[in-house]
């Protein structure tokens, strides 16, 4: 179900892109990795945590901040040209 989600957010985005159009509004997905959060250390040990690096090309657990930073660009003037994509931001992990 979290999959069929997600999918449904970015096929959302995709559209309103097309339905949007004219009305300056531009639509993007953030699609964030593991972040490090009080809420993950109820769901996963810090053994469960390392095992999560080890699959992440950048070899860290995402920060709060770091999701921050990717969502500020996507509001700022800095992606004026960006719309209808998903960023990952998740230290690469999708890519591989």
């Amino acid at each position: 179900m979290y999959n069929a989600s997600k999918a449904a957010v970015r096929s959302f985005a995709r559209t309103w892109i097309v339905d949007l159009k004219g009305r300056d509004i531009r639509v993007n997905v953030l699609s964030p990795g593991y972040t490090d959060t009080p809420g993950l250390s109820h769901f996963m040990t810090e053994e469960e945590k390392a095992a999560v690096v080890a699959t992440v090309p950048l070899g860290r657990i995402g920060t709060p901040d770091d999701l921050g930073k990717a969502a500020v660009f996507l509001a700022s003037d800095d992606s004026a040209y960006v719309t209808g994509i998903e960023l990952f931001v998740d230290g690469g992990a999708a890519q591989i």
